[in-house]
């Protein structure tokens, strides 16, 4: 835990999801009004993922706006839920 990515030259999966923008404090339906739009969005996708490629890492990307469905095995010592 005390490596970072870069550290121990790992692999990223970057994944587009413009639901972990919706905010839900206004009743069961979540609002996506503050999400950037796609073009904007999808902007800033490529520039995350180029910016971990100039750094030298492994970089795999899902298709921006596509349906996909992953899955994930976390191997590791400790997962981290993150709540705002």
């Amino acid at each position: 835990m005390n490596r970072s990515i870069l550290d121990i030259r790992g692999e990223v999966l970057v994944v587009s999801q413009f639901t972990l923008y919706g905010d839900c404090r206004k009743g069961n339906r979540p609002s996506f009004s503050d999400a950037a739009p796609p073009v904007q969005a999808d902007g800033l996708y490529q520039c995350f993922t180029q910016r971990l490629r100039d750094a030298d890492l492994k970089v795999a990307t899902g298709c921006f706006q596509a349906h996909m469905e992953l899955s994930l095995v976390n191997d590791g010592p400790v997962t981290f839920v993150l709540e705002t």
